[in-house]
């Protein structure tokens, strides 16, 4: 049985408890193994980055090699900025804008809004809402993602207010804002506690959010825990803690049912739902989707 902050879980871990340790090994071998990508003669997803375009390539490479990065976008020049991840990880250059950001755009128009980014990892998309939203507010559990999203924005010559915060802790020192649209991508699917999440995200925005996440057919839903007094199943899904930025923060996640996430949208006020893709990914169902205050 394990205890949190709201409720209870009840599950049989046996011996997958080891498998994430087991990962953690797998991945850290895969980094060691990272492919060297070339520096120069990119012609696709290429970019005006304002403060990149006029550095000298050594310049560059060190710039590249001052962060660990593990993603990387390409400046006007067709020259690498940052870097992949290991072998067959993040090892072409990221599109700026993603077309993600530009349906939110499309959805709630961003230009005078204030917009969350709920993980924003290494910046890619933190500079994607810069260029439509009138403020972005990025948050990230890691301390060195916080700090190579605002290497890359501000090279990219945005200035977003982007802070260490994990959204399963409470602290004193940091607190989500209060914002018009929500941008959650990729971080739904790593929290230990998503339906506690997905209830406070309805009193910090005004209008909607743009969510996708990775959800578990009803079959795979055969663990459950309590929040309040309700009980939601959900699939158990291993994973690599704090020292695997891939990874959520702790060893294990909770991957809910798509009818538990509508409930719980609703209940924290959105009363809109609409699901815009529902696709199959190697590690499972994900789905796309716009939630709505009105």
């Amino acid at each position: 049985m394990e205890t949190g902050r709201e409720g209870f879980v009840k599950f049989s871990q046996g011996v997958n408890v080891l498998l994430s340790p087991v990962n953690t090994m797998k991945r850290m071998i895969a980094r060691l193994q990272r492919p060297t990508l070339p520096v120069f003669g990119y012609s696709t997803n290429k970019n005006r980055i304002v403060h990149v375009d006029s550095l000298q390539d050594q310049e560059l490479q060190q710039l590249n090699q001052l962060l660990d990065w593990n993603c990387f976008v390409v400046d006007n020049r067709g020259r690498r900025f940052g870097n992949g991840a290991w072998k067959g990880k993040r090892i072409e250059p990221q599109e700026i804008p993603d077309r993600r950001i530009v349906l939110l755009h499309e959805r709630f128009d961003l230009s005078d809004k204030h917009v969350l980014e709920v993980g924003c990892f290494e910046g890619i998309h933190t500079v994607g809402l810069s260029m439509f939203a009138q403020k972005v507010t990025a948050i990230d559990s890691r301390i060195e993602n916080v700090v190579k999203t605002i290497v890359r924005c501000a090279m990219f010559g945005y200035n977003p207010v982007v802070f260490k915060h994990d959204v399963e802790e409470h602290s004193a020192g940091t607190r989500i804002p209060d914002v018009d649209v929500i941008h959650h991508v990729g971080v739904l699917y790593h929290l230990r506690d998503p339906v506690t999440h997905l209830i406070e995200l309805g009193r910090h925005c005004r209008l909607g959010m743009m969510l996708d996440t990775h959800y578990c057919r009803d079959e795979e839903a055969r663990d459950e825990y309590e929040v309040s007094g309700k009980t939601y199943r959900y699939k158990t899904y291993r994973e690599s803690g704090y020292r695997d930025v891939f990874s959520g923060m702790y060893d294990h996640a909770k991957w809910l049912r798509l009818a538990d996430i509508r409930t719980l949208l609703s209940q924290a006020g959105f009363k809109k739902v609409d699901v815009v893709e529902d696709r199959q990914e190697r590690n499972g169902p994900r789905l796309l989707l716009f939630a709505e205050r009105r």
